[in-house]
């Protein structure tokens, strides 16, 4: 029985990266566009709400037509669905607003965004994956540059409170990159997303009945710096743009490079963010969040060129064996580490 690795060619790494950048950039759109909203008057619950419905009127057809009726993978991996759907998206979204009730922004979402290194201690503790030196210091650079980025090292008053809702976000955020990567349910990229975001809906629907999430909608015109615009056109954007388009790219390029590096990919979207909110709702950043910006850029670098091999995190072997007859049939197993070394640095 012969055992051939699914190494990663340059295409395919080339693929992730590209598929990557474009996740982190449509998500960054979204907080420069929610802005624009709730500065005419919804609250961040309306316009979350707004996005991840829109984004599954979007996908929804899409998505049936990938599972090109292969209905039993769904019914098989329904709990993953509903993780992805419940922590991934609904969760990481509501428990971020209600951080922000009690910590400044730059404070949560810099508790949120240790979701990298979140990932690369679950891969350690999970599956093994012991991460090198070079990884190591790529966490810490990035970390670093995070802590500049978003202006934070002036420090403020925490809240246990917003540290506890900050850290669940985190956990969500987790979680997408986890699920994003898993290969192992047969799901369809455009599909889990598609799944994901329904559940999501049904979530913040009932979260917004309960009354957790406040909820109001305006038809004010929504007021940006390069230009106006009616509030409809603001919230397809939201919706198509910076989640239906986000969601879809993020699971196709995690799946490509991998949890880990993709998570640290993603952090991207701080600078996306950063370079939206400059352009729409001119909040120039300052000379110190330049400098952390180029220093998330060098932690990225460093973790890759601490992946000593091709491999990706989500490598899956190819078992061919041999059956009576003239055809052989592939048939796809899990990773065994025993038998297939693998150095992921």
């Amino acid at each position: 029985m012969a055992v051939v690795t699914n190494d990663a060619p340059p295409s395919q790494l080339a693929g992730g990266l590209g598929f990557a950048v474009v996740s982190a950039a449509s998500f960054g759109l979204s907080g420069s566009l929610a802005r624009g909203l709730m500065d005419a008057g919804w609250t961040a619950g309306a316009a979350t709400i707004a996005r991840v419905v829109i984004a599954s009127a979007v996908l929804v057809v899409p998505g049936v037509l990938a599972m090109r009726g292969r209905w039993q993978v769904l019914r098989r991996a329904w709990r993953t669905v509903v993780a992805y759907g419940v922590f991934a998206v609904a969760g990481a979204q509501l428990f971020y607003f209600l951080a922000v009730g009690h910590l400044d922004v730059g404070i949560a979402l810099l508790i949120e965004y240790i979701a990298p290194i979140a990932v690369v201690v679950y891969l350690w503790v999970r599956h093994g994956h012991k991460p090198g030196p070079l990884t190591v210091a790529g966490a810490a650079i990035a970390a670093l540059g995070l802590v500049l980025l978003l202006d934070v090292v002036g420090g403020g008053n925490l809240s246990l409170v917003g540290v506890g809702w900050a850290l669940a976000a985190m956990v969500g955020a987790s979680v997408y990159f986890v699920l994003s990567s898993d290969t192992s349910t047969g799901l369809p990229p455009i599909a889990l997303a598609t799944g994901g975001l329904l559940v999501a809906s049904v979530g913040l629907g009932l979260a917004a009945v309960a009354g957790v999430l406040p909820v109001t909608f305006t038809a004010r015109t929504v007021r940006l710096v390069p230009f106006d615009a009616p509030w409809w056109s603001v919230v397809l954007a939201l919706g198509v743009v910076s989640a239906a388009v986000a969601y879809v790219t993020g699971i196709a390029g995690t799946r490509l490079l991998g949890a880990r590096l993709a998570s640290f990919v993603a952090l991207m979207e701080v600078i996306a963010a950063a370079a939206f909110a400059w352009l729409l709702l001119a909040q120039t950043p300052l000379p110190i969040q330049l400098v952390g910006a180029g220093l998330v850029l060098a932690g990225v670098v460093v973790v890759k060129t601490g992946e000593s091999t091709p491999i990706l995190d989500n490598a899956v072997p190819t078992i061919v064996a041999p059956v009576q007859g003239p055809r052989r049939r592939r048939v796809f197993g899990k990773q065994r580490p025993a038998r297939v070394p693998v150095d992921i640095g």
